[in-house]
């Protein structure tokens, strides 16, 4: 284990211990788990996973120089989103991450390209952050919590993750798809039965997701 993997660690034990939610910060950023639907093992092991994600890529030299790509693990599963100029490197990319531990599936949604510009990138920040405040309209849901939904967006592609129930997931997709400056929607949601039982789903009860693609109605 590495020195960044011992201070997330520590510093989460010691919230947990203080009595308070998790809040971790890791590569300058606060994370809470207040509200999440994964468990705290899961919760941990995703940004485990994202590390050793970026760690087994930087290791390959022609990855590292040639390609802007964004790992993103929720509930083990992985999505990467970028760009990369070939298809021998996309798939390079794609087996480093799923020969980790704890990966369940990998969405390779990387496109065959040049890295995309400081503009372009900043774009994407700024639809990103439109997104997440668009969540705040989902209404008609007794216990439904935007902070649940994980947002990444990559050239005007949001990709949407979390553990949801169906009528939430369908809901979220209808009002992202109408923030003015995203070009489609991916949906890549776990889903989780409607019960009083505020646990994770189980893998028996939610298969690995398929990614889901949706046309965006404002542009």
């Amino acid at each position: 284990m590495n020195g960044m993997h011992k201070i997330y660690i520590f510093l989460l034990v010691s919230s947990i211990l203080a009595g308070c939610a998790p809040a971790v910060i890791v590569g300058g950023g606060a994370v809470s788990a207040a509200h999440d639907r994964r468990t705290l093992g899961s919760f941990v092991e995703d940004q485990n996973i994202e590390l050793k994600a970026y760690e087994a890529i930087a290791k390959d030299q022609d990855l590292k120089k040639q390609s802007h790509i964004a790992v993103t693990s929720y509930n083990g599963v992985v999505l990467l989103s970028g760009q990369t100029p070939s298809a021998e490197l996309r798939a390079k990319a794609e087996a480093r991450v799923r020969s980790i531990s704890k990966v369940k599936k990998v969405h390779n949604e990387l496109s065959i390209a040049a890295p995309s510009s400081l503009g372009a990138r900043s774009n994407d920040t700024w639809v990103t952050s439109k997104v997440k405040t668009s969540l705040l309209k989902v209404k008609g849901h007794k216990d439904f919590d935007p902070t649940r939904v994980k947002v990444v967006t990559e050239n005007g592609t949001v990709y949407l993750m979390g553990i949801l129930k169906p009528a939430e997931a369908t809901d979220v997709v209808d009002v992202v798809r109408q923030v003015g400056g995203v070009q489609r929607v991916v949906k890549i949601f776990e889903y989780q039965n409607n019960s009083n039982n505020p646990a994770a789903p189980t893998p028996a009860e939610t298969p690995s997701p398929a990614a889901t693609t949706y046309p965006a109605t404002s542009y």
